[in-house]
């Protein structure tokens, strides 16, 4: 696990040493272990290591044979043993034993297919000295962030943007566009970054610039959802099958480097946690009622397993928060990504440099309720399920005839009956697009709207023979998943020096998911139920089939919390926040909510959060505290 940044223009070598070096130095957190870079004429390329295979030998960049093709990579292979030895058959040679290695053969070998080979979670980019072109690509499913843009004369390319703030052909302005669909989704959606022409390469895409300094993007990899022919008992089996299977391949790393676990009151880490066996897993929670350790405990101590813990003041959380927003380079409102920070920083903190986690199972598996799990009712859950069987035409004719109609089970029925673009644009949704209006001045109402955002996925799955949930699970797949889910676990972890692995979303377990009929997901009983009657062979009743709880947060218990409260208002009450919002307005909608008058907590959050990164990033001009920086530097020179 580590970060990489390159660029590529035509400075002089010693310029780009100084510049590459700068570079790196503003993602150290990402590698502390090791550094190296590559400087020629048209090319520099940075990288930062955190150490887990070959530690002795794997230092980046790594060059094939003769020397004519570069390779910067971030993340694991898990199947990169029996690749190298398909290549040492084929006639390559090996001076490491390291998984970007194989990736460069490989390159070498099959091309720019070189990505369907792979099975894990990476970030790559390979330069040809000889052509002058770069080729990189972005796993499957998004797991590990690479961003780029194209100013002045240069072509970055990196883990993260705040690398590239420090080369002086790097323009920083703010995307106008970003931040109105922002307040809807919560998460930075649109693929242009809150920085203006500075973009996220696409999960399953693979990229090229060419001397001439023209970009191109390839999609190589999509899901393809197609139910097979089984019975429940034969897809819990498969379920169970490739859960144990992948754990066990991503549970791996050299002598001596401890994996751990992260452990919740949830099925999918408590699951993931009783396959591994780890020697210790961790859990977080907070000093009130927003607190999950004890059931961790308590499921540790059943599985006779190791668990560490520990317990987050309001204080820490709330004024830690502007640091967790620089980490995360763009500003995501996910309440989530406070405890996460802190749940991986003790972790390593512990001596631990991997974790497995349990992202990914609710969108293979389909276990979140906006999926359309409206009601406690069997009966009005029964008769759907019923309904769900007819022809699609008929299904959507009925959605139309109760769409506007008041009776218990409404929400459900139609949820569940009417097409999936009519109903879900995603699990998160603050503002509507006329609520956002009304607190943006002009300037910042503009960016693509929630139609022009869904409808390229939906369109890709409209005249599948898929059931609509399959269809939400695709759209969560290709724009929560990456854009929130994935984003803030790679930012938390490696704000740590932490590599976090996540079995549950993996390619070996999508062809397991992606054919698992709908019916045995979601249905009458619960949600993801095939996955939770898998995990509970091996889990207790009560953690299989628990209900959803997410990572409590307490904002709510912040914001009517008279110190929090006024904090935010007196960020609300600056200057510069007129630029974005009527501050008349988010004032007061501060003011009611902690009055109790509202519960608009999420909407409060939302907006402070991006008050909070732009002053970070665009006043302040924040960095990490320098003394740290030499720190970690000094460490990984001992």
């Amino acid at each position: 696990m580590c970060g990489i940044v390159a660029f590529v223009d035509n400075e002089k070598p010693q310029v780009k040493e100084s510049l590459i070096q700068k570079m790196m130095d503003r993602i150290i957190h990402r590698g502390p272990d090791d550094a190296g870079q590559f400087v020629d004429e048209h090319a520099a390329l940075g990288h930062r290591r955190l150490s887990f295979v070959d530690v002795k030998s794997g230092k980046q960049p790594i060059f094939n044979e003769n020397e004519n093709l570069a390779i910067l990579f971030n993340g694991e292979i898990y199947n990169f043993q029996p690749l190298r030895e398909e290549l040492i058959a084929a006639g390559h040679h090996f001076s490491t034993k390291t998984d970007t290695e194989v990736i460069l053969h490989g390159y070498e070998q099959w091309g720019d297919d070189v990505c369907k080979k792979l099975r894990g979670m990476f970030a790559f980019v390979i330069w040809n000295r000889q052509t002058q072109e770069m080729f990189g690509a972005r796993d499957h499913f998004g797991i590990k962030p690479l961003y780029y843009a194209k100013m002045n004369g240069t072509f970055f390319v990196g883990s993260e943007i705040k690398a590239f703030l420090e080369h002086p052909n790097f323009d920083k302005q703010l995307n106008k566009e970003a931040l109105k669909p922002y307040l809807t989704f919560q998460y930075p959606i649109t693929r242009e970054t809150f920085f203006k022409g500075v973009y996220k390469l696409p999960e399953g895409h693979s990229f090229h610039y060419t001397k001439d300094g023209q970009f191109s993007m390839t999609e190589y990899w999509d899901e393809d959802f197609e139910p097979a022919d089984e019975t429940f008992d034969q897809a819990v089996d498969r379920i169970e099958a490739a859960v144990t299977e992948s754990v066990k391949a991503h549970s791996f790393a050299d002598q001596g480097i401890k994996v751990g676990s992260f452990l919740s009151a949830g099925v999918d880490s408590s699951y993931v946690t009783a396959m591994m066996r780890p020697d210790n897993t961790f859990s977080i929670g907070f000093d009130s009622t927003y607190d999950e350790t004890k059931e961790a405990r308590e499921l540790a101590a059943k599985l006779n397993l190791k668990n560490t813990d520990a317990k987050l003041t309001n204080e820490e959380a709330f004024h830690t928060f502007p640091l967790i927003q620089y980490y995360l380079d763009e500003p995501d409102s996910n309440p989530s990504v406070v405890p996460l920070y802190f749940l991986t920083k003790l972790a390593k903190d512990n001596g631990y440099k991997a974790m497995l986690s349990g992202e990914g199972a609710d969108e293979l598996f389909a276990g979140y309720i906006d999926y359309g799990f409206y009601t406690k009712s069997k009966l009005i859950r029964w008769i759907t399920d019923q309904l769900k069987k007819k022809p699609r035409q008929k299904r959507y004719e009925i959605a139309e005839k109760i769409k506007n109609k008041h009776f218990h089970g409404q929400a459900h029925m139609y949820a569940n009956l009417a097409p999936a673009r009519d109903t879900f644009i995603g699990e998160a949704y603050i503002f509507s697009p006329e609520q956002a209006q009304s607190i943006l001045q002009p300037e910042f109402d503009c960016g693509p709207t929630v139609k022009q955002i869904v409808d390229p996925y939906y369109d890709k799955v409209e005249d599948k023979d898929i059931d609509e949930v399959a269809k939400k699970q695709y759209l969560d797949l290709h724009c929560f998943m990456p854009g929130d889910i994935l984003l803030k676990a790679d930012k938390m972890s490696m704000a740590n020096s932490l590599e976090l692995r996540v079995p549950l979303l993996d390619r070996e377990m999508m062809k397991v998911a992606q054919t698992t009929p709908t019916k045995y997901l979601f249905n009458a009983k619960g949600t993801k139920w095939a996955f939770r009657m898998a995990a509970n062979r091996h889990l207790p009743e009560e953690w299989a089939t628990r209900p959803k709880m997410g990572f409590p947060t307490p904002i709510r218990a912040w914001l009517r919390e008279d110190k929090y409260y006024q904090e935010v208002r007196e960020l609300f009450s600056q200057d510069f926040v007129k630029e974005f919002f009527d501050q008349d307005k988010i004032l007061k909608m501060a003011e009611d909510n902690f009055q109790g008058k509202t519960d608009d907590r999420r909407k409060i959050w939302t907006v402070y959060t991006f008050l909070v990164w732009y002053k970070l990033y665009f006043i302040d001009n924040f960095k990490p505290d320098e003394s740290a920086i030499d720190q970690t530097k000094q460490k990984a020179a001992n």
